[in-house]
């Protein structure tokens, strides 16, 4: 039975950007495009004083449309872009969006009735990662990030379920208004990952994230070998620097695997020069990971139908882990030097 328009939630649409001029207009095409009833959704823009086009192309969309609005972030921060949109907003349901990503037509509608449907706190999508260009070394970074041995067990990434299925966090989400009332809003220390540590609060809290297997976000990921390398490190440093700030597990155990990896073969590598069984544990680390990459190096190639990704796929996988396991490494030192770490754990 079709639903009323009155029997639709309001919606909020927050759309965090700074310097996005390449992508803002297709983001908001996207999102004036859904099938949700305009009465019901609001499209607040946060800004962080963007300093190339993206603030006039949002001034002409605001023309045409008076469902958007255009928030200021100074700070120009992750955090309080989050939580300046959640303040400003009006909705029964706060939907968080990137500026480099589109949505599907139904996407909005979606997640809003399987809210209510699901009495979920929050509801997240599948991501169909897309590369900024098309070289062949985009190409393979979008893949390892699609990949499970790439992300692990990120099912929004993967796109590996095909019901809905209740799990501890995903990217950006459609949450409950009232959500922000039982449990803060976003962290403002965290730069980074301010998303994840609050899906994580939530869900101590006892709140429910689900996701949505039909409900499609194609995201513009950063595939340029360097600028992918320096987003793995910063993301392997807030895996760990959250720790700094917090007294609970801020992230999923998913996300500290490529420290361990890092870790060990450090560790080993050095005890190896005083101990031979070390020698053959780090080799065996080593063996089992290029095993690993290899496999799932074959298993991209032979869905792709091209043999080039079996020889790229390595270096790609390789360089993610290390990365990322090296800036958990970094993040792990600037947390220990750290007096408030000490003081949140010893602190009456």
């Amino acid at each position: 039975m079709e639903k009323y328009i009155s029997d639709y939630p309001c919606v909020s649409v927050i759309v965090l950007c700074r310097n996005e001029e390449k992508f803002i207009g297709k983001c908001l095409e996207s999102i004036i495009a859904n099938d949700y009833p305009k009465e019901k959704l609001e499209i607040l823009v946060v800004d962080g004083m963007s300093e190339d086009g993206t603030r006039k192309i949002v001034e002409e969309y605001r023309k045409e449309h008076s469902s958007i609005r255009l928030i200021n972030n100074p700070k120009k921060l992750t955090p309080f872009a989050f939580n300046e949109g959640i303040k400003n907003s009006q909705g029964d349901l706060v939907m968080i969006m990137s500026a480099h990503a589109i949505y599907g037509k139904d996407y909005i509608k979606k997640c809003a009735l399987a809210s209510q449907k699901y009495n979920a706190d929050n509801i997240v999508g599948i991501w169909k990662i897309l590369p900024r260009n098309n070289t062949l070394s985009s190409k393979a970074i979008v893949s390892a990030l699609s990949a499970s041995f790439g992300v692990g067990n990120a099912k929004y990434r993967t796109g590996s379920c095909k019901q809905p299925e209740w799990v501890d966090t995903g990217a950006y989400g459609c949450y409950k208004k009232d959500v922000f009332k039982k449990i803060g809003l976003f962290n403002e220390k965290l730069i980074h990952t301010q998303d994840m540590e609050f899906n994580l609060r939530l869900k101590r809290a006892g709140g429910k994230t689900l996701l949505l297997p039909d409900a499609i976000v194609f995201y513009y990921a950063r595939t340029d070998f360097k600028s992918s390398c320096k987003y793995n490190f910063r993301n392997g440093v807030w895996a760990v620097l959250p720790f700094k700030y917090t007294t609970i597990m801020p992230v999923s155990i998913r996300h500290l695997v490529p420290f361990a990896f890092v870790l060990s073969l450090i560790t080993t590598g050095m005890l190896s020069l005083f101990l031979p069984i070390f020698f053959w544990l780090f080799l065996f680390i080593i063996g089992s990971y290029f095993l690993c990459n290899i496999y799932s190096s074959a298993k991209i190639a032979i869905k792709k139908k091209d043999i080039r990704y079996f020889f790229i796929m390595p270096v790609i996988f390789g360089s993610m882990h290390i990365t990322y396991g090296l800036g958990s490494l970094w993040g792990l030192l600037k947390v220990a030097v750290s007096k408030q770490f000490w003081k949140n754990r010893f602190s009456k």
